[in-house]
């Protein structure tokens, strides 16, 4: 059996607000084609841990790798040339309220390609169609609903290709029916695009359809106490606090 690579290495990392430390000793690997969750209770540091990925804010401690690059060690052009790589989908979906859905996926294709104008629209086309918004070009972020929007926010972070997606919390604020639909686009994109996924959620359906890996933050410890599919850490996993979180508390809630 051909040994997985590595996309995104996590060593020994130690994520801080001044002196006050929100998790440390994190060492966990994002393998190429994972869509690798980041779980764990409410205000344990997921989203934190998300903007140490993407070069937002540097850790206290420790390393994230690129293949064999130490992101936080690199110089601002290598740097630079990593997160070239990168689409990011925040909470909010991020779009300019005052620009077409066309106009916002054509702005990153603007600043970083040498396209022309047709070229770039052609593939304004295609990311929209890509998450089921054909048709929707000249539409504003305020013209449609939030579960347009937030994919909409997805075509533009597909805009260069990347080869890693970063979402956080891509549900919040989704319908029950909507958040399906989008988990069930995240995992088809997964599949057709080949790319690598690191999203951070809480939801429990999001996370046992659409998780393949996965490290899980404790709060109370301010470590890591879970890694690897969820599914598998639903059948396996002893720990208390790992199972209270993936059953929502519910699991022997009916035994005396």
């Amino acid at each position: 059996m051909q040994e997985k690579e590595a996309h995104i290495t996590a060593k020994d990392v130690t994520m801080a607000y001044g002196d006050f430390v929100v998790m440390r000793n994190l060492t966990f690997a994002v393998y190429r084609g994972d869509v690798f969750v980041i779980m764990g209770g409410s205000g344990c540091g997921k989203s934190t841990l998300l903007r140490i990925m993407i070069g937002l804010k540097s850790p206290a401690r420790g390393c994230i790798f690129y293949g064999d690059t130490d992101f936080w060690k690199a110089g601002s052009e290598e740097q630079d040339r990593i997160k070239r790589n990168f689409g990011v989908l925040y909470q909010s979906g991020a779009l300019w309220s005052s620009m077409t859905l066309a106009d916002n996926i054509a702005l990153p294709l603007g600043q970083y390609t040498d396209l022309g104008p047709n070229d770039i629209n052609e593939i304004v086309s295609l990311k929209l169609d890509l998450v089921g918004l054909a048709g929707f070009e000249k539409f504003y972020p305020s013209e449609i609903s939030g579960g347009m929007r937030k994919r909409a926010g997805l075509a533009r972070a597909m805009a260069l290709d990347p080869e890693v997606l970063f979402f956080d919390e891509p549900s919040a604020g989704l319908d029950p029916v909507s958040a399906r639909r989008l988990d069930d686009l995240i995992l088809e994109l997964s599949e057709s695009l080949g790319a690598t996924i690191v999203i951070v959620t809480h939801e429990l359906p999001s996370i046992f359809t659409i998780g393949t890996n996965s490290v899980f933050l404790d709060a109370e410890t301010r470590t890591m106490i879970a890694e690897g599919d969820p599914k598998k850490l639903l059948a396996d996993s002893t720990d208390p606090r790992v199972r209270r979180f993936l059953t929502r508390g519910e699991e022997g809630m009916g035994e005396k």
